[in-house]
């Protein structure tokens, strides 16, 4: 099971917090709520649109027994799977939510979503990227409902490489909506269905297709802010196995959507440039300083997966996501792009799997299901890509000033009223004038003006401020 550590945000802060954290959501200007006109085409699309086989003249897929996987809570559900073992491999379909056919080109709900792009996560609640009776109900892949979908479905060999692929547009049913523990625990006591249990023989081997890409996963533990009570949780978390093989279900789609838009010649794609020698050369050598070196013989993605938990692997990971730079998207038509590849995937990629939250994957879907079935490319998608990378763009720099704002005011919450406490910290890395750490309980991560200390060393540290109204906390070396 993962392996968490969590502190509670004290009785003291939560309205102080919850200030703090609506105007971090007005400074970027993002509202949860939508236009009438947005909500009144929703709601109609949410009622008119067919979801049976007969009246919407798509196949009926509903005897194949997808689940989905997704975080405790969740409704907006984009994905379902099932993944079948054969005597050569085994037959993966994974449908992803039909929001084409709810989303009319150049109306109202379109237009918002272009606004938003994506779906922005904050501890007070998510500024949802369509409205809920979309996201969370008529478009989403809920269980025991009739539901359309985009059905990828992958004829696998033995080493889950993909033989054959398909993409068809039909109605489905999830049997059932399990969360990550869940689904973990059920595959550790081996009474999971047969998609679960197939999970780990799939990531395996998928990991290891990673391998041979050069591909590389940094699997950083991820600091989450969680409800509880009247405050919120801040939690370090590893997460379960089953995140890992759910990730490479995703990663595989993706890939496929990206050889096939290359194929077609019209397309966007996720890409990354690979990192520079030079910036290389500066990781091998801190490795060697912080006594984990990266020998010459072993790939960049190996020497990561085979890191352990220790604060030094902590570090070596906080330099590694300096070469995980300049990710972006790139839309062609025509003329394929001379860099098509996502670097840290080591294969050309693109975004298709989560079309509930995040604006790009619409038009992947549409593009990919007309030239996959030799059809013609919409005219609104065709269009429409050169606005794609700006539109992606500025959502990802608010979605990203948001986390960073939320995580901080949070973390200031939880220190708040333990000035002068002390507390003992790993250095990640020297930053300018100081070191960024990491605080062994609660997980907070800060940086420390005037701090000399080696990345991977155990710091002594006393809290000197902590304000909940701008997220900012100071420390002092003792």
């Amino acid at each position: 099971m993962p392996n968490r550590r969590s502190r509670l945000v004290p009785t003291a802060a939560p309205g102080e917090l919850a200030a703090s954290l609506e105007a971090l959501r007005q400074s970027l200007d993002l509202s949860d709520g939508f236009p009438p006109d947005v909500e009144a085409e929703a709601a109609r699309t949410a009622r008119d649109v067919p979801s049976e086989p007969d009246a919407s003249g798509l196949a009926d897929l509903r005897d194949i027994e997808f689940l989905t996987i997704d975080p405790a809570g969740s409704t907006d559900l984009d994905q379902a799977l099932h993944l079948e073992r054969t005597a050569t491999g085994a037959i993966l379909h994974y449908a992803i939510a039909d929001v084409p056919a709810f989303v009319a080109p150049g109306g109202a709900v379109d237009a918002e979503a272009r606004r938003r792009g994506q779906t922005m996560y904050a501890p007070d609640g998510r500024i949802p990227l369509h409205p809920t009776v979309l996201s969370e109900d008529a478009a989403s892949l809920l269980p025991d409902a009739d539901r359309r979908a985009f059905v990828w479905r992958f004829t696998l060999d033995a080493g889950a490489r993909p033989v054959e692929t398909t993409l068809t547009r039909a109605i489905v049913r999830s049997r059932r909506q399990w969360s990550y523990d869940d689904a973990q625990r059920a595959i550790d006591a081996g009474d999971a269905p047969e998609t679960l249990l197939a999970m780990p023989w799939f990531g395996a081997e998928r990991t290891e297709r990673e391998r041979e890409r050069g591909g590389a996963s940094l699997n950083i533990p991820e600091a989450r802010v969680e409800p509880d009570g009247d405050g919120y949780r801040l939690e370090l978390d590893h997460g379960v196995p089953l995140e890992d093989h759910n990730a490479h279900v995703s990663l595989l789609t993706g890939m496929a959507a990206a050889e096939i838009m290359l194929r077609g010649r019209v397309g966007i794609l996720r890409t990354m440039p690979p990192a520079a020698p030079d910036d290389v050369a500066d990781f091998r050598a801190q490795t060697v300083a912080l006594g984990l070196p990266w020998r010459e013989d072993v790939g960049y993605g190996d020497y990561l997966r085979g890191l352990d938990r220790s604060p030094a692997a902590r570090a070596v990971k906080e330099y590694a996501a300096g070469l995980f730079r300049g990710a972006g998207y790139v839309a062609f038509d025509g003329d394929v792009p001379d860099d098509t590849v996502q670097a840290a995937i080591g294969a050309p990629y693109a975004h298709t799997t989560a079309p509930l939250r995040r604006l790009v994957d619409r038009w992947v879907l549409v593009i990919c299901d007309a030239l996959a079935n030799d059809r013609e490319v919409p005219s609104w998608a065709r269009a429409s890509l050169a606005e794609l990378p700006e539109l992606m763009a500025r959502s990802s720099q608010r979605a990203s000033q948001l986390d960073a704002g939320a995580l901080d005011r949070v973390e200031a919450a939880v220190l708040h009223g333990r000035e002068g406490d002390i507390f003992e910290a790993v250095v990640l890395a020297q930053r300018g004038d100081g070191a960024r750490v990491q605080l062994t309980d609660p997980p907070v991560v800060a940086k420390v003006k005037g701090l000399d200390a080696a990345a991977g060393t155990t710091v002594q540290l006393r809290l000197v401020a902590a304000s909940v109204t701008d997220g900012t906390v100071e420390f002092a070396g003792i």
